[in-house]
């Protein structure tokens, strides 16, 4: 399977990635930016396959019934009651105690349409789990995916949310 998502990745596609998966770290949040259309979803799972690495996302409980749960859980999805009685920020991080791997994908601005502000939850959701931020830029203007160094949060947000708004100055989602 990685051997036919390289080909369709490199070859096909023509993308290239920049810098490099911190695949020796078992445990980490992965913010993708920018998240402006559904072929993100699709981009990145080849982009997992590509890596040949296990890398998860959450979603609500409901999702991961049958008939489509099975698949869900395949595409590294991770099931999170959103009731509320639950703090999906501790519950997310729960997750993390409870699995030896666990890396989870989070699009900052919560939606595919053009935000100002990006929500905070996967900030916190490291902070609270104390694992690091890796940056992942999906970069349509370039055919890039771009990968930060590991970043640990340093509790002052602002500061921290400039380092990260730095890094994808000049990207370009599907749309934009």
């Amino acid at each position: 399977m990685q051997k036919i998502a390289q080909f369709i990745f490199y070859k096909i596609i023509g993308w290239q990635m920049v810098g490099k998966f911190p695949g020796h770290l078992k445990q980490f949040v992965v913010a993708v930016v920018p998240h402006t259309s559904n072929v993100d979803f699709f981009l990145g799972v080849l982009v997992r396959a590509v890596l040949n690495e296990p890398i998860n996302w959450i979603g609500k409980k409901s999702l991961f019934n049958a008939p489509y749960g099975w698949l869900f859980r395949w595409l590294g999805g991770a099931p999170i009651d959103r009731g509320k009685k639950n703090d999906t920020v501790t519950a997310t991080a729960r997750i993390f105690e409870e699995r030896d791997v666990f890396r989870l994908t989070i699009a900052p601005e919560g939606t595919r349409k053009k935000v100002e502000r990006w929500k905070t939850g996967f900030y916190y959701i490291a902070k609270a789990a104390n694992v690091p931020i890796v940056l992942v830029a999906f970069d349509f203007g370039k055919k890039q995916i771009k990968f930060s160094e590991p970043l640990h949060t340093t509790g002052i947000v602002e500061e921290d949310f400039e380092t990260y708004y730095s890094f994808f100055k000049d990207v370009k989602g599907f749309r934009h």
